[in-house]
């Protein structure tokens, strides 16, 4: 009996000790998550400030992620991204040739539509906003490039969703048409429209949107932008799918 209760003992601390590693993990990854691409260096009270966690976890988790070069810290105390964290950028946007294949696309789909224009990928349970090229008016809906959303709410959580084989509604009704649109759904003042983006074989690569205040976006301003969208996303596709074959010779 005492060697079944002991074994049972360890297999709990291990179960906590594994759950802690994940939460510490996730701290970490709140940390460098933190920096947007106008913050050259963040002050420690800024960093527990954005990250909600307390000065002191801050400070060891962010001298940990400096032993592998992820964070530097400055001579006067503030903290910067380093090497490692940049080369993991450097990677990313490799893979998805953001400079030279989408960033093109948005910067004209913002300039026929007049409105900030943005590409998502799928990270298992989140979007990702990989590239965004700002529209010209000064109302308009703010993403950082690096920020994570959910998938269910808004239109490009919707459409990655949907062609990626969600079942039921209204993924149903997405994929039929091609596209979808968001009225106030993750954010009561924000619309978009997006559509899908694929690759070789016709693998989802990620959703192209366009978005801005509801009071400007709605649902007939956003219908008479359809076709803008549906030609971009047809744009990035036919993009995609050569600089994979590219790379495949």
């Amino acid at each position: 009996m005492y060697r079944t209760m002991k074994q049972s003992a360890g297999e709990s601390g291990d179960d906590t000790a594994g759950e802690e590693g994940v939460v510490a993990v996730r701290r970490a990854m709140r940390i460098l998550e933190a920096f947007g691409v106008e913050d050259a260096y963040l002050s420690l009270a800024e960093l527990s400030r954005r990250t909600g966690c307390h000065r002191s976890t801050v400070l060891r988790l962010a001298r940990t992620l400096a032993m592998d070069d992820y964070l530097a810290q400055r001579p006067d105390g503030t903290w910067r991204l380093a090497r490692a964290a940049g080369w993991l950028g450097a990677c990313y946007q490799a893979t998805f040739n953001v400079v030279e294949v989408v960033q093109p696309v948005l910067r004209e789909l913002s300039e026929v539509t007049g409105e900030s224009a943005t590409f998502y990928v799928r990270e298992g349970n989140q979007r990702i906003c990989v590239a965004r090229v700002e529209g010209p008016r000064s109302i308009r809906h703010h993403v950082r490039v690096g920020a994570a959303l959910p998938l269910n709410l808004g239109s490009p959580g919707r459409v990655l969703l949907a062609f990626s084989g969600e079942p039921d509604e209204p993924y149903e009704s997405i994929r039929r048409a091609g596209y979808m649109i968001s009225l106030g759904e993750r954010d009561a003042e924000v619309s978009s429209i997006s559509a899908p983006v694929y690759g070789i074989n016709w693998s989802l690569v990620g959703a192209v949107c366009i978005s801005g205040p509801l009071s400007r976006l709605n649902e007939e301003v956003l219908l008479g932008h359809k076709e803008h969208i549906l030609a971009a996303a047809s744009r990035l596709s036919r993009a995609m799918i050569g600089m994979r074959q590219g790379q495949a010779r």
